[in-house]
């Protein structure tokens, strides 16, 4: 890939700021209608927000309540298609709603069907009403006392590292380039001022590289400001940040396939407890937050919060020493003239705005619209860079990986088809069979992988976002990131003391995702 800018003589059509779901999908579109793309991101793919999200892929029942009825048609769309073109990362899952006050039951119960009207031939499943004993069966583990009934629903679940891996492979597919660990550091201007391309560092060797390009778009969420301050010193704010963080427990906490709504919190946002690669996931709050920070951490308000709310709906009230992994990510949220005085009140749609030296700045919006807001936001690109109008081709483009029977993978299901091959390299190897640790489904096969195929760079790279080792269990990941530094050592050429650097820094940044006992 960097060989293909060096390379490169003629100015790019569209050049990418940001390597997270906005960012990719635009590489993913814009390169799938023929245009020649290279997307730059300054760290990881996924390394902020995009890979700390509360995992669903869902319309949002939240909005309806809001009375936001476009926001959530459109999200159920996508949920819909999204399923269609990555059936091996996007799965149905059934979400309880627990009553315990005699409204609850006719208020959510009319609300869910107005959602599954709303959803029409993209629907997932049917809502109904549920008896206390039907609860029960769904819910072993929720609290009985006061218990009356509740309402079913349906949406979709993901893995949001794993599908933005396979967008980034999709977008090199249909021939982008696109670069991790490539820091953008200046923009530059052609003579009348307006933004002909930028520079960027390669972060590894320390070169840096001139691009130019006939349009820059800005995905960079929550670090757009930064970006746009490139472009004009003295732009105003858009965003106005706020975190969110999650739990993991083990699996006995939520066992069965089925999800906890729990539709007010003290906070204000719904809560959820949902299955995810069997352990139980639980999210999420709403912190607002000074500024944006690569890797944030989860404030002990936040975790109490969530602790306490989980204990109010659970039979077994999870404790502190139970937390196997804590992860924080911040939400782009797009400041609003309404005088909003929480970070729940601003908007999550999404916002393209366009400076004066024509950079665009795509942010807002939410993982289930990743697609529709790249769709918009290359729209307005070809329009400004003057290039040939081409439709956009996402609607029916199937995501890489895809196969419709993954299930039958078992641990490797979200590879999808690529999962044959990991299996060819164990048959190959059978001590890249085994597992990485007896609490984790990983293999040294999926490091390997990671490397060869996904561009895995370096031990947090494989552990947090290739593998969800480091989301799943903190202590569990620490204690293999050794092996797997030698692994990818082996793989990259590297010697003993980048093995021992890469040790340290993962160690260091897997402190953050573990609470004090």
């Amino acid at each position: 890939m960097l060989a293909r800018v060096e390379r490169r003589e003629k100015p790019w059509d569209i050049i990418i700021i940001g390597g997270g779901a906005s960012g990719v999908g635009c590489a993913v579109d814009a390169a799938s209608r023929g245009y020649d793309v290279l997307l730059a991101e300054q760290s990881d793919f996924g390394k902020g927000t995009s890979s700390r999200s509360t995992k669903l892929i869902h319309g949002g029942v939240r909005y309806l309540e809001q009375g936001n009825i476009s926001l959530v048609m459109e999200a159920l769309k996508e949920r819909g298609i999204l399923r269609r073109n990555a059936p091996h990362l996007v799965r149905d899952l059934a979400f309880v709603v627990p009553n315990y006050d005699w409204w609850e039951m006719p208020f959510y119960g009319v609300g869910l069907k107005i959602y599954d009207l709303l959803a029409a031939k993209y629907r997932f499943g049917k809502s109904k009403i549920l008896s206390k004993k039907e609860i029960l069966k769904r819910l072993p583990t929720i609290k009985t006392e006061g218990l009356r009934g509740g309402v079913i629903y349906y949406d979709g679940q993901f893995d949001d590292a794993r599908l933005l891996i396979n967008l980034a492979a999709t977008a090199a597919e249909q021939n982008a380039t696109i670069l991790n660990y490539a820091r953008v550091f200046g923009l530059t201007k052609d003579a009348k001022g307006f933004i002909d391309g930028l520079n960027f560092v390669d972060e590894e060797s320390g070169q840096v590289f001139q691009a130019r390009a006939k349009v820059v778009i800005n995905a960079t969420g929550a670090f757009c400001d930064a970006i746009r301050r490139m472009s004009d010193d003295n732009v105003k704010p858009l965003i106005s940040p706020s975190q969110g963080i999650h739990l993991v427990f083990r699996r006995e906490f939520l066992p069965g396939e089925n999800a906890i709504m729990i539709p007010h919190t003290t906070d204000g946002r719904v809560l959820f407890a949902i299955p995810w690669h069997n352990h139980t996931l639980v999210g999420t709050t709403d912190t607002p937050v000074e500024k944006a920070e690569l890797e944030p951490s989860a404030l002990e308000e936040e975790i109490e919060f969530i602790l306490q709310t989980a204990g109010k709906y659970l039979h077994k009230a999870p404790e502190r020493k139970d937390v196997l992994s804590v992860f924080a990510g911040i939400r782009p949220l797009v400041k609003t003239n309404g005088g909003a005085k929480n970070t729940a009140a601003l908007s999550r749609d999404h916002t393209i705005q366009i400076d004066d030296a024509g950079l665009i700045t795509l942010t807002g919006g939410k993982w289930t619209t990743y697609r529709r807001m790249a769709e918009d936001c290359i729209n307005q690109a070809a329009v400004l860079a003057r290039l040939p109008e081409k439709d956009c081709a996402t609607k029916d483009l199937k995501i890489h990986g895809f196969i419709e029977n993954a299930e039958q993978f078992g641990d490797l299901t979200v590879y999808g088809a690529d999962a044959q091959n990991i299996r060819k390299l164990i048959e190959t190897d059978k001590s890249l069979g085994e597992k990485l640790h007896a609490r984790l489904p990983y293999t040294a096969a999926e490091v390997v992988w990671a490397v060869r195929h996904e561009a895995a760079r370096t031990v947090e790279d494989v552990l947090a976002r290739r593998t969800r080792a480091l989301f799943l269990n903190a202590r569990a990941a620490i204690e293999i990131a050794s092996p797997v530094a030698e692994i990818t050592a082996r793989e990259l050429g590297k010697d003993k003391d980048w093995i021992e650097k890469q040790i340290g820094e993962f160690n260091e940044i897997a402190e953050k995702y573990l609470i004090r006992r």
